[in-house]
């Protein structure tokens, strides 16, 4: 089970699609491939795709789509669920309801290309077409600026801990992995 817990502390972005779809999806796909490529070896970046027609979206069929597109499933994570709740994350964390328009009819959600970028506090950091390469080379600007403020962060840090410790002191760091 994929929770929030799995986000904790992550960058991602996250997009929402159908595996059936012959619009924009294929394209959304192929975009999202090139930011998995581009992440494949950052475990602090993650990908997730909400399936915007869970009742024909089984997990099987997902893992199906999965193989095809040569997701990684560390990476990438193609997500399904309750049809109510996948809408209120869209609507209510998202906001793509309420800011770009996707509503049909009444409570219907259509799919959209939008590519939403959330930083590790949780923070939406930009909106993108995700089925242009130029929108994707700017999230992949966008990721690295993220990741640099985080490094230049814990470099303050560093150098305000240093400064009041005492002359000659010898300091030994256990830093992270990432």
């Amino acid at each position: 089970n994929f929770t929030e817990a799995n986000v904790e502390g992550k960058i991602y972005v996250a997009n929402f699609f159908y595996t059936k779809c012959r619009g924009i999806c294929p394209k959304m796909t192929t975009n999202m491939s090139l930011l998995q490529e581009a992440f494949k070896n950052d475990s602090i970046i993650l990908l997730l795709s909400h399936t915007v027609t869970p009742e024909l979206d089984s997990i099987a069929v997902l893992k199906k789509y999965a193989i095809l597109n040569k997701v990684d499933s560390k990476k990438w994570h193609l997500l399904t669920g309750d049809k109510n709740e996948i809408y209120a994350l869209a609507k209510q964390q998202y906001f793509a309801g309420d800011s770009v328009g996707f509503y049909q009819t009444g409570n219907e959600f259509l799919h959209t290309e939008n590519f939403i970028l959330v930083d590790q506090k949780r923070r939406i950091r930009g909106v993108y077409n995700g089925t242009l390469l130029l929108e994707i080379d700017r999230i992949k600007e966008d990721i690295n600026t993220i990741l640099e403020s985080k490094i230049k962060s814990f470099n303050s840090l560093l150098l305000i801990y240093l400064s009041n410790q005492p002359p000659n002191s010898v300091v030994i760091l256990n830093l992270p992995s990432e």
